[in-house]
């Protein structure tokens, strides 16, 4: 047996390989320098990987429920799907009148207001305080550390759907206000406030979180008085009134990077609304994990994942899910109404990349050679452009 085969299988961990094993792998694809051969023993198809997939989706209005005096809110974490490491979904519940009190965060805060309107107060990290008010339609970005709070206006509820880039945002770090306030002494809050320790007795002793307070009209002198800030620094996009970045038979698409608002650079925001049985075709986003949360209607998600496992989750209203990055992906609207689909990518940039334009545009030796493809079905390829399928 050659000496240097001998080593390199000893050096491999073959301690149950025979010599005469080992010799004959030198025709069957052993490779050691320029040593090398095709195998002569081989399988036609590698076999897909039994077992089921890993749950992608799970419902975010069925989670637990967080209230108090002003409002609610609820939240899916890694810890009710664990799949979800990079995003963290809620959804905010204002009541007329019900504020979310002042509090900044370690990862940042993207949401899209659902219905009502709603007063923002933030502070970016110059000291800057724009005041702006939002309805339905509407994007707010907060990066990480600029102070914030959401005040509901008008009598009807204001609720929006969240998400943070961090999969445990609420575990690793959200500070409140009023709880950090009550953390320190009356007298030490009174040298660093400026204020007698005696007007400070009043302030809450722990979290008021949402709290409710007299309802602001929205015409109102306190609404009007809104400070927004240049278009490079708002926190503040209109979305639903943005041209579509994709506009046919079967939806839309509406895309919110940080080229269209400058300041959202860890997050890109899109609402896609599809037609009854019309289809967002297989796709995948190169950079950046994707959340989703279904406003409307009814969907089947479809997700072949890095386990090499295909996953099929039929979600309703109220439903979430949660895709990785480079994960094949299709979304399909399986209810007889228009669905709307409020998702976002841990990117401030918009990367998406289509099966179909593959198939359209690779070379068709190759394609033939990977999937035995006929000159009939080269033909009948799909184009590149269609990123949603109309029904039929």
């Amino acid at each position: 047996m050659d000496r240097r085969l001998l080593l390199g299988a000893i050096a491999a961990g073959w301690t149950g390989t025979t010599a005469a094993q080992a010799a004959s792998s030198v025709a069957d694809g052993h490779a050691s320098g320029y040593d090398v051969a095709a195998s002569s023993n081989f399988m036609p198809l590698v076999p897909r990987r039994p077992g089921d997939a890993a749950p992608f989706s799970t419902s975010l209005d069925k989670a637990a429920l967080k209230a108090t005096s002003g409002g609610w809110a609820r939240e899916v974490t890694s810890r009710q799907l664990p799949l979800a490491t990079g995003i963290a979904g809620a959804h905010l519940f204002l009541n007329p009148g019900g504020a979310r009190e002042m509090h900044w965060h370690n990862s940042v805060e993207w949401a899209y207001v659902l219905e009502g309107a709603c007063q923002v107060t933030v502070m970016d990290q110059r000291g800057d305080v724009e005041v702006v008010n939002f309805g339905p339609g509407d994007l707010w970005y907060f990066p990480t550390g600029h102070a914030h709070s959401i005040q509901a206006l008008g009598d009807a509820p204001c609720h929006a759907i969240l998400a943070f880039n961090d999969g445990l945002y609420s575990e690793h770090g959200t500070f409140g206000i009023s709880d950090v306030l009550s953390r320190f002494s009356p007298e030490m809050l009174s040298r660093h406030l400026g204020v007698p320790a005696p007007l400070l007795a009043s302030m809450p002793q722990g979290e008021t979180y949402i709290a409710q307070g007299d309802v602001i009209a929205v015409n109102g002198p306190e609404a009007q008085e809104t400070r927004p800030l240049d278009a490079a620094r708002t926190h503040r996009f209109q979305l639903s009134g943005s041209t579509p970045w994709f506009d046919g038979p079967g939806g839309t698409i509406r895309v919110a990077s940080a080229a269209e608002f400058p300041l959202s650079t860890e997050i890109t925001g899109m609402v896609t609304t599809l037609k009854p049985d019309a289809m967002h075709v297989l796709h995948w986003h190169p950079d950046a994990n994707e959340w989703l949360y279904v406003a409307k209607g009814r969907i089947r998600a479809s997700l072949y994942m890095p386990d090499k496992h295909l996953g099929d989750a039929d979600l309703v209203a109220g439903d979430c899910a949660y895709i990785p990055a480079n994960c094949v992906h299709a979304i399909h609207n399986i209810g007889d109404a228009d669905c709307e689909i409020v998702g976002v990518l841990d990117s401030g940039s918009y990367q998406e990349s289509t099966m179909a334009d593959w198939l359209a545009k690779a070379p068709r030796h190759l394609l033939a050679n990977n999937l035995h493809l006929t000159d009939e079905a080269f033909r009948r390829l799909a184009s590149s452009n269609r990123l949603v399928i109309a029904a039929g």
